[in-house]
């Protein structure tokens, strides 16, 4: 029976909810926050989050595995991020020209991304992406890109939604020089460099995702110690073919490092892989949170932007007003402080092996190795909901996500942050036992008997 307050709560949410979507169409500013993404139980907004927790309107705690879309890796609300972020704010956030901040960003990503010589900084990822096509078009002359159908998303503008399954307002002339091929299958790519010889400008692709370019090896799983680079087999790995493919077609390689940025790797996945991309794309985790991204790359290729080159032919690279937003500038120099002498990301790939042993072990002891799955190394992790016939059940995962809400935790995917550590483990194990046990009875008597509301729908669908 539910008591007086749940029902206060249902009462406020559906209100909220109603708002929501008066207000903003889709009800968020990003579908992946929207309601189709979560089970009904979810609370429709979130009022603040500090540390690994986020807290609802009823000031409801929850420990947090989503991270504002993996964009949090130290921990929500850090004080000496904040602190250098309201350092910036005090100094004018936005200046006439060029501020001091916004140089000492760039030289600082320059210095701690090899491949990094120059950099275009964004708001957000889609922009930075897009420029990142246009640069490489301006540098070849060249008209298609390659993008792997297993990366889920790239761009809200048309040349990537185009490739989608929402068709509704795309200008298709765009979409039309985007080639698709599919990532660890180096053939397929090949076939479109051979359809369509000396016209590709570039491949882009994440480094890597659950899916990473070197099959099963261990060197991968867990935190290895030093970075797969170093591996003796590594030059046998996906990636490594196809910087091969591209330097012999005169293609540039475009690694969008957005999630594996700061995360894998100080220097990135691309670090970590021993693979040079000529541009690289990083947003998310590069500011904890702040709005900020980045395209940069090998300064032969980013000068086609340049105004101190005469006589050369302009290209209309990437300018934004707020682009140079000084405190999430100062917040990414704070944040990369703080990664490199904390080791953040070896902190994420330690508590990645933990939770993902800690998250097989549960599903053993309910009897769920079959139907409850982890994949991916320990920086990526990725769970598997399969019902009855042993295939990937949305239902399931709707009801396991449901199920962790209502036991504290919120983990719509797996990411986690420095502030993740064993009391938070700890919380999620016991949460974890709960779940799983209703999620075994499920198995039995159908979801429907136990899901709240409707399952989880894909974004990528042509109808809501």
């Amino acid at each position: 029976m539910l008591d007086k307050r749940d029902h206060n709560r249902k009462g406020d949410w559906q209100e909220l909810r109603e708002r929501l979507h008066r207000a903003i169409p889709g009800g968020a500013h990003t579908y992946s926050r929207g309601d189709d993404q979560f089970p009904a139980l979810a609370p429709p907004l979130l009022e603040r989050g500090k540390g690994a927790y986020v807290w609802d309107s009823h000031d409801r705690k929850y420990l947090d595995y989503g991270m504002a879309l993996r964009a949090v890796t130290i921990g929500y609300a850090d004080d000496r991020v904040n602190a250098a972020a309201i350092r910036q704010i005090e100094n004018g956030v936005n200046l006439t020209r060029a501020s001091r901040i916004e140089l000492e960003a760039a030289e600082l990503i320059c210095d701690t991304v090899r491949t990094a010589e120059m950099v275009k900084f964004g708001k957000n990822g889609s922009n930075v992406t897009t420029a990142a096509v246009k640069i490489a078009r301006a540098h070849t002359g060249r008209r298609f890109v390659c993008i792997p159908r297993q990366h889920p998303f790239f761009s809200f503008d048309d040349w990537f939604i185009g490739t989608t399954t929402i068709k509704r307002g795309v200008d298709e002339r765009q979409s039309s020089s985007t080639l698709v091929f599919d990532y660890n299958d180096i053939g397929s790519l090949e076939a479109l460099f051979a359809e369509h010889r000396g016209e590709i400008a570039a491949v882009m692709m994440e480094p890597a995702t659950h899916i990473v370019p070197c099959g099963g090896c261990e060197h991968v799983a867990d935190w290895p110690g030093t970075p797969c680079g170093n591996c003796p087999n590594h030059q046998g790995n996906f990636l490594h073919q196809v910087r091969k493919l591209t330097e012999r077609a005169g293609t540039l390689l475009i690694f969008d490092e957005m999630i594996t940025g700061f995360r894998w790797h100080l220097q990135g996945a691309q670090h970590f892989f021993g693979v040079e991309p000529d541009l690289s794309t990083f947003g998310k985790a590069m500011a904890n949170g702040f709005s900020l991204a980045a395209v940069c790359g090998r300064r032969e290729i980013m000068e086609v932007g340049a105004i101190d080159k005469p006589g050369m032919e302009r290209t209309f690279l990437l300018s934004t007003t707020h682009g140079s937003e000084m405190p999430a500038l100062g917040a990414f120099v704070e944040a990369t402080r703080i990664t490199a002498e904390e080791d953040v990301p070896g902190h994420l790939w330690t508590y990645g092996k933990k939770l993902r042993e800690t998250m097989e072990g549960m599903a053993g002891e309910h009897g769920l190795s079959d139907h409850f799955i982890m994949e991916g190394p320990a920086i990526a992790l990725n769970y598997v909901t399969r019902g009855t016939d042993g295939q990937p059940c949305m239902a399931m995962r709707t009801l396991f996500a449901q199920e962790m809400l209502k036991r504290g935790v919120m983990m719509p995917w797996i990411t986690f942050s420095q502030a993740h550590g064993d009391t938070e483990l700890d919380a999620t194990a016991e949460a974890l036992d709960g779940a799983l046990a209703v999620y075994a009875r499920a198995l039995v008597d159908g979801p429907a008997e136990y899901l709240d509301g409707d399952a989880i729908k894909p974004v990528f669908r042509t109808h809501n």
